[in-house]
């Protein structure tokens, strides 16, 4: 019997230390993912882009719708815009509308996206509300631009580039307690 316990311990032990390793790789996998796209280049959705080339294109017309929702989050949000006609080059600021219709703060973060998905290569943010995290305030109503450039490589069969933003709540920075705030959690 002692060396069915003696197996069964050690059993325990390695099945603990696997159980170890892949809460370390699970927990170490974030920052790693983001260093490996910070390196590469992609997904930076976080940091404004560069526009190399300034030239503006007026032979060229596109036209870039913008949509906006929200996850889960009882914000209003809306672009003042429906759709802009820009030349290639040129720079644009738009702005969206958001408020808060709860009555305690919510933190939020933008995420972009683009239709057609490839037209995003070639749209380039250089200041946006989607670089930071928004806190509004109970009742808070905000007007938030967002400028860009569409870079002038955008292939020719692309004559309409639809932005959409998606707002998602911040898990753990909503403040509890009396509507003057509280303790953050």
């Amino acid at each position: 019997m002692s060396m069915i316990a003696t197996e069964n311990r050690r059993l325990l032990l390695r099945l603990a230390v696997a159980a170890v390793v892949m809460f370390g790789f699970g927990f170490l996998l974030v920052p790693f993912y983001e260093k490996i796209c910070e390196v590469a280049g992609v997904n930076n959705l976080l940091r404004p882009d560069r526009v190399a080339n300034s030239q503006v294109d007026a032979s060229r017309t596109i036209t870039v719708q913008f949509d906006a929702n929200t996850h889960d989050l009882p914000w209003r949000f809306r672009p003042l815009q429906a759709a802009v006609k820009v030349h290639p080059g040129e720079l644009v600021t738009i702005a969206y509308e958001v408020s808060n219709i709860r009555d305690e703060p919510i933190t939020g973060q933008a995420v972009p996206s683009y239709g057609p998905q490839r037209a995003g290569k070639f749209f380039r943010k250089l200041d946006c509300f989607c670089f930071t995290q928004q806190t509004l305030q109970a009742g808070e109503k905000r007007t938030m631009p967002v400028a860009f450039v569409v870079d002038a490589e955008l292939p020719a069969e692309i004559t309409t580039i639809t932005l959409s933003y998606t707002f998602f709540e911040i898990a753990g920075r909503r403040v509890v307690g009396a509507p003057g705030g509280g303790a953050a959690s």
